[in-house]
């Protein structure tokens, strides 16, 4: 696992070489929040790093419910039972493996890796607007039904799950880059991901960080490109 710091953030990154899954622990006064859990044999690093910084994980928020996201989220309450459990009301289904789509929500199959033995629940079921302690949660459909986003308040740090990638190249979720094309393979719809890539660009982030690939500082150029990219791919597709 690498650690890397960059404001109020400290980036988790398992297989950082080879295939990198990121979670993140963001710093309170007393505190820290965990976004994310990674891989099934990651929960013992994640408390391990916690312990060096020297402040409890009081909080678990989870972008999406992909494995690579949530996979260590079992032994994590295990370990942390009075810790809440936060995920948006759409994504817990899957959290429960439910793929099903809603009425109304466009006719894309729902992709990538979901739990299939997850005993976890979530206790709080995320809405946009919500304040967890210094984040802001937004909603960001698109790579799944109920992905969220998270900004710092008091930075404008930004948390974004998959809804950017930057391992590969930086790209919107669903865009395909050959290096690292596994985000996009699971994207479940690439206009709504791209209209969620708008909606966090207009949050102006002072830093990007996300689930495969390195924190990006000054993101806001990187992240016009990628939008630009996927209007142009998005607009030559429906040709």
């Amino acid at each position: 696992m690498r650690i890397v710091r960059a404001m109020t953030v400290f980036q988790l990154s398992f297989l950082p070489r080879l295939f990198p899954v990121n979670c993140y622990l963001v710093e309170e006064k007393d505190e820290l929040t965990l976004i994310d859990t990674a891989l099934p044999n990651s929960a013992d690093a994640i408390l391990q790093a916690a312990a060096q910084i020297g402040k409890p994980i009081t909080r678990i928020l989870l972008t999406h419910a992909h494995i690579d996201h949530v996979g260590g989220l079992d032994r994590l309450t295990a370990k942390l039972p009075q810790v809440p459990v936060h995920i948006s009301r759409r994504d817990a289904r899957l959290l429960s493996g439910d793929a099903a789509l809603e009425p109304g929500e466009p006719d894309t199959p729902i992709r990538g890796s979901l739990p299939k033995r997850l005993r976890t629940k979530a206790d709080v079921l995320l809405a946009e607007g919500d304040r967890i302690g210094s984040l802001l949660a937004v909603a960001v459909p698109g790579h799944t039904p109920g992905s969220f986003a998270f900004l710092d308040t008091r930075n404008h740090a930004l948390i974004a799950g998959d809804a950017f990638q930057t391992r590969g190249g930086v790209a919107v979720s669903g865009q395909l880059r050959p290096l690292f094309p596994f985000p996009a393979l699971a994207t479940w719809n690439r206009q709504a991901a791209l209209e969620s890539a708008r909606k966090l660009r207009q949050l102006n982030p002072s830093l990007l960080a996300v689930g495969h690939g390195r924190i990006l500082l000054e993101p806001q150029a990187a992240m016009d490109r990628a939008i630009a990219e996927a209007e142009r791919n998005l607009a030559a597709a429906k040709r």
